[in-house]
This record gives structure tokens, sequence and C-alpha cells, in this order.
């Protein structure tokens, strides 16, 4: 059967999948224009970049592409609001925000017609997200990359917010590798589409270092583990010799903050130097995020490739959800 499709304010995507929006540089309009070419919507990752470079990103997003852009902005990052006022200047068409929860920002979008997307990971915060306005809630679970709000894995979270949320479109993220993972979320659960990030690292269009996706391909079920980080947050990411060495107990403390990207800092390390190694490639010394399920995927494609086979797959076995 073929797949509904998503929408959210006044944009609807012919195919219901959100690209995830990865920092630093990882999601950029590189990867965000053949995503919304493909029907689907494409985020760039707007989190620890200068205000301008965001919205000239943005910018050029919208003039090569007809189809959806969003940014991803973590509410953990001390220029939040300065990186918001730059995706709207630059004509983003949605904002995704998680990471913390801020309720000013729904009236940002009031006031400036941009839908918000609330990125939560329980219950109590869907809740609330829909009752201050958003436009649509991403269900974040244990088994997505990168900054994590919950231990609770997909299958067992979904349906406890799926109760709660009723009028907006509810997503799943979290784990999600391909097209029967789509369909099973769509029909069995529920969900109204789906948030995919670490597929699309694995795309040819992803604009991160060949090492960087190497290091995705080589990644084993039990090289991927919790990290500490700085945001307060615990975080998934591929076990590399810096995340060995942080295991180990190893000082890591920068002796000056360089960056100065988050309201609140541990400070024993550098989390945006860490990410920006690793995506230029240094995986010696640098973090790579990554979802629970990377170990599944062992082959680079292009981002219309990921899309036909999603697509292709989810269709095969998808059933239309019988109404509540």
């Amino acid at each position: 059967m073929k797949l509904p499709p998503l929408t959210i304010g006044p944009f609807t995507a012919p195919i219901p999948l959100i690209q995830g929006g990865m920092s630093i540089r990882v999601s950029t309009s590189a990867l965000a224009i053949p995503v919304a070419d493909c029907g689907g919507i494409g985020t760039i990752g707007g989190s620890s970049i200068p205000p301008d470079e965001l919205k000239a990103d943005i910018v050029k997003a919208k003039k090569a592409t007809k189809g959806i852009v969003a940014v991803n902005i973590m509410f953990a990052m001390k220029n939040f609001y300065n990186l918001v006022k730059a995706s709207i200047e630059g004509g983003v068409d949605m904002i995704i925000t998680g990471a913390g929860f801020s309720r000013d920002i729904f009236k940002v979008g009031r006031e400036s017609n941009t839908p918000i997307v609330s990125i939560v990971s329980s219950p109590a915060f869907a809740r609330l997200a829909e009752k201050l306005g958003a436009a649509a809630i991403i269900v974040e679970a244990k088994e997505a990359g990168g900054h994590l709000g919950t231990d609770i894995a997909l299958r067992d979270l979904f349906p406890k917010i799926r109760t709660v949320v009723k009028k907006v479109p509810l997503i799943a993220a979290g784990g999600i590798t391909d097209g029967y993972d789509m369909a099973e979320m769509m029909d069995k659960f529920g969900a109204d589409g789906v948030q995919v990030a670490s597929r699309f690292v694995l795309s040819k269009e992803c604009s991160v270092s060949d090492a960087f996706k190497q290091a995705y391909l080589n990644a084993r079920k039990e090289d991927v583990t919790l990290i500490r980080s700085p945001v307060g947050l615990p975080g998934r990411a591929i076990r590399t010799p810096f995340v060995e060495q942080m295991e180990a107990g190893e000082e890591m403390k920068t002796k000056e903050c360089k960056y100065k990207c988050l309201k609140k800092c541990d400070h024993f390390y550098c989390i945006s130097e860490r990410l920006i190694k690793a995506k230029d490639g240094n995986i010696e010394e640098g973090l790579v995020f990554s979802g629970e399920n990377v170990y599944r995927m062992k082959e680079i494609l292009s981002v219309k490739d990921i899309f036909d086979m999603f697509v292709s797959q989810a269709e095969s076995v998808y059933r239309e959800p019988a109404a509540s």
C-alpha cells in the first residue's frame, strides 16, 4: 500500500520521512537538498555553527529545491535564539528543536509563521509541546544517535506518547534503518512518519569525510556505546580511541573554551572540537555520534537510492492503521 504524505503546518511532504539534522556540519544543504527533492523533509543541522553561516546555507538550500527544508537547533546552545532568528531570516520552512525544552520558541514560531517541531522523549513533554503549539512532535528514543533524553526503546516509548498526542503529527525516531522499520512504526504503532539520521551519513551526498563514513561501515554492534557529554545528556557514539580514553578515565579537559557554544557546559572536554575533528576525518581524536543500529548498514548509497529503498520496502508491507 502507498505511504501517506506527512503534513506539518502548511507543508506537505509526499514521503513521510524527515532526515535528521546532524551537527556539526554533518547534515548541510548538500544533504538537505536531495532529501527535499526526493519528497522528504531535508534538515540542516544548525547547532554550533555561526548564525551567518547557517543563514547562508539555508538560503542556498531554498534556492536549489522546491521541497521542504528544515533546521535542527539544540535548545542547549548558548546562541539558540540567534540561530533561530538566522534560520527564519534565511527562509527556512520549519524549525526542529530538542536537547532541552523552550516555551518561548512557540511564540517566535507564531510571530514568524514558522512551524515548530519538538523533539521529546517523554509523554509529559509531548503533552506540553502540543499544548504550547508544536506543529508536530518527534518521539526520539534510546536507539537514536547523539544526545539522548531517555533510556527507553522506541517501541516501548512511542505507544505511551501516542496516547497523549491527539492533534498534531507524531513522528518516530531512533534506530530506524530501513523501510521495514518505517512501515512497522507507521502501521503497527500509528506513527505519522519517521525521522532517519544515521542512514543518511552513509549517503554519497553527505559531506563528512570518507574516514567518518568508514567508521560507520566498520562499526560492529558492540562498538556502539553511551558517552558522557558536556551538554549534560548521555550521547550515543561509536567507540573511537578518544571514547576509549574517556572510558579509561583519562583527563580530557581543554585549557580554554574555544567555541563557547553551550549554555551550560561541564568543560571536561570540548564537544564542538571533538565533533569537528571526526567530521573532518580525525577519527582517532574525534567523537563519532551514531544511532544504535549503525552496524546494520553496510553500503554507501545516493540519497535517491536510500529513498527508493525505504519506499519500496515500506510499501511492500505497509497497511494503513485501522481508525481508533
